[in-house]
């Protein structure tokens, strides 16, 4: 019996999915009890807003371009944090985080942000 499971995945552009969202594109790759969400987000791109997870904690990285969003414990926040390539953010269960502003790099005019989730989030289907 042939072993279906994939271990490796590559950067492939056609990888990414448009979501129902205009500017942004993901690829969802998941274990058995996470899951990688990798965005791009092209620059300027509207759409978020300030949300929480109940049932899942969420760690996201950014790698390209910048993040300006809300984050905290209280959903009327004004606390704006802006994250830069490198930098790293937590929301744990019920912390309060979005409302954001996508600014693109200057090599693809995009935000890239791999957001882990645990346990997986049943509302992101796999994409591979």
């Amino acid at each position: 019996m042939a072993n279906d499971t994939q271990y490796v995945y590559f950067l492939e552009e056609g990888a990414f999915q448009e979501t129902e969202r205009p500017g942004f594109r993901r690829r969802v790759i998941e274990g058995e009890h996470l899951q990688l969400c990798f965005w791009r987000i092209a620059d300027g791109a509207v759409g978020s807003f300030i949300h929480r997870h109940e049932e899942t904690e969420q760690l996201g990285i950014v790698f390209r371009g910048e993040l300006d969003f809300r984050i905290g414990e209280d959903e009327l926040t004004e606390d704006r944090v802006l994250l830069r390539a490198g930098d790293v953010y937590v929301a744990g269960r019920n912390i309060w985080h979005g409302d954001s502003i996508f600014h693109g790099d200057d090599e693809y005019g995009e935000c890239w942000i791999l957001d882990v989730f645990a346990p997986p989030r049943s509302d992101l289907a796999t994409k591979g």
